[in-house]
């Protein structure tokens, strides 16, 4: 039987928006209580010495994990979340992914390489970022808690497929595909992104 979170992560994508994942929030009425991460270096959270690698931002995701604990995370936030349910699978009752990798090698999927305009677009960001490829596809098959994959069928960068692909690797996990949504529809589709997360939230 899977705990109700006593506590809900959001974890913003590479943009490092702690903003992203606030019109979601407002909209839940599970009482857990709410935490907005930021990537040092990444959008309005300073940097911090030695935050040079995806293992700093899963150690900082780690350390907020005290108690049951849900993630809601975007994109490369994906890769942290997932990383974290690996290391502690015990206290991470749900994970919410969208429009991630999850760890799994996207380009045969369709996937388009974001990573050129992105850096183009954002010099100031670290550039190890871009440089990771981890791949947990070996290891998906670990997360035992509930999963639920949010993909819309307008983005490029992360597509359905690879949504398909996770539900496919991931014991128990269920897909919703949001029509002509892009890579930023947990903002973009907030109110319906919430009545599914607060619907998950509540399952066994």
């Amino acid at each position: 039987m899977t705990a109700s979170p006593d506590k809900l992560i959001f974890l913003p994508g590479a943009s490092g928006n702690t903003q992203f994942w606030r019109p979601v929030a407002e909209r839940l009425a599970h009482p857990a209580q709410q935490v907005h991460i930021g990537w040092p270096g990444f959008g309005d959270t300073p940097p911090v010495a030695g935050v040079i690698g995806m293992s700093d931002l899963v150690a900082r995701v780690l350390a907020e994990i005290d108690r049951p604990t849900a993630l809601v995370a975007q994109s490369m936030g994906g890769i942290v979340a997932v990383l974290a349910a690996l290391e502690r699978p015990e206290l991470i009752t749900h994970l919410v992914l969208t429009v991630t990798s999850g760890g799994v090698d996207m380009s045969a999927l369709g996937a388009q390489d974001w990573r050129p305009d992105f850096a183009a677009a954002n010099s100031t960001l670290p550039s190890w970022f871009l440089d990771d490829r981890t791949d947990l596809t070996s290891r998906l098959v670990e997360l035992r808690m509930p999963v639920l994959l949010l993909w819309g069928d307008a983005d490029p960068i992360s597509p359905v497929r690879v949504g398909q692909y996770l539900a496919q690797l991931l014991p128990r996990a269920q897909l919703h595909v949001f029509p002509g949504a892009d890579h930023n529809l947990g903002f973009t589709h907030a109110d319906e992104a919430a009545r599914l997360i607060e619907r998950h939230l509540a399952s066994e």
